[in-house]
């Protein structure tokens, strides 16, 4: 009765570089299988053992574990971001419509114990790297507890987290000591008056003061993530990358993608091989930088430069064949791909009492549907997906 239960959970949806992924999953489940092989041939040599579970048994348990993370392409997803919450002090046009959008019941999202479970979950299953998000994540009164558990679970190599600056100055310091250990900060202009049109709210000079309070903190490098949009920023790109001339920040220009709302139109696409070429125009020595098979950006030095600047390329060039990330919503929905509408709920399966093995299958299954790449641009902007703020990025 249970399994027809979570069989039927695992396939509710919301209506309407592969070498090396592989590879990542594969020699994953292999150091995980030997390890755990030698572990029980060590403890079951005890000639007065008078029962131990075979050799087999451990490795299909461990096995079974980790395979929750690897799609069926073989990419094992060993990062996971979680949106703490579908409300933000901010208004961006590319996150938000501006009529704003309607927000979850607080009964319909996850709770403090649930992220924790869920997040133990998938840190026990494979998941190194979480990373926090929203809406806006230093808005929820629980962020420094939040970060405190989640840096305890054994396992867990990287707490990171994006935020747009607004109030983070004051809590880093906190949320450094609580196990924060990595940093994105959303800013898509150094024009204080640009900054109030494009996010609808005052606040600039309090982001850049966020920017520098986490330098000062010694994150390294402190990421800045700008959405270019053309007519909008495309003027400031290299005025972004003065600020890795002197301080170790990584800008991230990212090209503008289609979210319900957000009146996405390829016109205002600037694609990365024009950013590159703005930059090369003014900049001697821009050097491409080797990039992890999973990285989503495309990775640059500039001679003379202290901080690097990356290009992420969802549009023109897409990454998918080495993703390994999953999203967890802030209504407690797994999302398997950014720009796919298919979502699988976990906090209905828990609050009707199913256990982690139960969820394990749930999440497995999900994985194991994601498609080998998203659709072209022009199909993701007619998709029914959520908008950004929802989403979380």
């Amino acid at each position: 009765m249970m399994r027809r239960c979570v069989s039927e959970l695992a396939h509710r949806r919301r209506p309407d570089n592969v070498v090396d992924a592989m590879k990542l999953g594969f020699q994953y489940l292999a150091n995980v299988s030997s390890l755990t092989r030698a572990i029980e041939s060590h403890r079951c040599s005890n000639a007065h053992a008078t029962s131990c579970v075979t050799d087999r048994d451990i490795v299909s348990r461990e096995t079974a574990s980790s395979e929750m993370l690897v799609d069926s392409f073989g990419r094992f997803h060993n990062y996971l971001r979680i949106s703490l919450t579908e409300r933000c002090n901010l208004r961006c046009q590319y996150c938000m419509p501006a009529e704003g959008v309607e927000l979850t019941p607080r009964s319909e999202l996850l709770s403090h114990d649930e992220i924790i479970r869920i997040a133990d979950l998938f840190v026990t299953s494979g998941v190194d790297k979480i990373r926090l998000t929203g809406g806006e994540p230093t808005i929820r009164k629980d962020i420094e507890d939040i970060c405190l558990h989640l840096s305890g679970l054994k396992g867990l190599k990287t707490l990171a987290m994006t935020t747009n600056g607004i109030v983070l100055s004051k809590k880093l310091p906190k949320l450094k000591e609580c196990g924060l250990n990595a940093l994105n900060i959303s800013l898509d202009t150094l024009v204080p008056a640009k900054f109030e049109f494009m996010t609808r709210r005052k606040g600039h000079s309090k982001v850049m003061e966020s920017i520098d309070a986490a330098v000062e903190l010694g994150y390294n490098p402190v990421k800045v993530n700008c959405v270019i949009m053309r007519g909008m920023n495309d003027d400031e790109i290299c005025n972004f990358v003065e600020l890795t001339r002197h301080k170790p920040i990584n800008v991230r220009f990212i090209e503008f993608m289609p979210f319900d709302g957000n009146v996405w139109n390829v016109k205002k696409l600037v694609p990365f091989a024009e950013m590159l070429d703005k930059v090369r125009q003014s900049y001697n020595g821009v050097e491409r930088l080797q990039d992890h098979p999973t990285d989503t950006a495309k990775n640059f030095r500039i001679d003379g430069h202290v901080g690097t600047i990356s290009f992420i390329t969802s549009m023109t060039e897409h990454f998918c064949a080495g993703c390994n990330r999953l999203r967890l919503l802030a209504d407690g929905n797994l999302k398997v791909c950014l720009f796919g509408p298919s979502e699988v709920s976990l906090r209905e399966p828990i609050r009707v009492g199913v256990d982690d093995a139960g969820l394990k299958e749930i999440i497995g299954a999900a994985v194991k549907r994601k498609k080998a790449k998203h659709a072209g641009m022009f199909d993701i902007a007619k998709t029914v997906n959520r908008p950004m703020i929802h989403i979380g990025g």
